[in-house]
């Protein structure tokens, strides 16, 4: 009888999971990221790479997450994730600013005219140097 009740739990947890999963997928696509990255490096021919990127990313991220698996590739990898996973953040963040409206509403709010592509650089700079300054000085106590 208790296994009846590690199965409904196990179909309970997989189509919850399934139905996250499948949000967060669309909300990705909805915001525009793939396709926008997909247009601007003119590698229209490999739609069907991208989407099967995006979703190995996704079920492989969740299983090492969800089983505690670690992955001993080295320094060199975990930089490579890094930079990848915060490039990919970063254009997340202004796919969805950029459906919002964010950027056109505060510029004209500040009277800004010129200089915005600087702006948007220093930014995306800050936030860069944010992050560097949190984890130098938090993982020191994780390691």
């Amino acid at each position: 009888m208790m296994w009846i009740k590690q199965v409904f739990l196990g179909f309970i947890g997989l189509a919850s999971g399934s139905a996250i999963s499948a949000g967060v997928f669309s909300f990705i696509i909805s915001v525009g990221v793939v396709p926008r990255i997909i247009g601007k490096s003119r590698t229209a021919a490999d739609v069907i790479a991208y989407e099967n990127a995006v979703i190995l990313g996704g079920t492989l991220g969740n299983l090492f997450s969800l089983f505690s698996i670690s992955v001993p590739l080295g320094i060199w990898i975990v930089v490579l994730f890094g930079l990848s996973a915060g490039i990919f953040t970063g254009c997340l963040a202004v796919a969805l600013a950029e459906i919002l409206n964010t950027f056109p509403i505060m510029f004209r709010r500040f009277g800004i005219k010129e200089g915005l592509s600087w702006l948007l650089f220093f930014m995306a700079l800050g936030k860069a140097v944010g992050a560097l300054y949190f984890y130098a000085n938090h993982m020191q106590q994780i390691i």
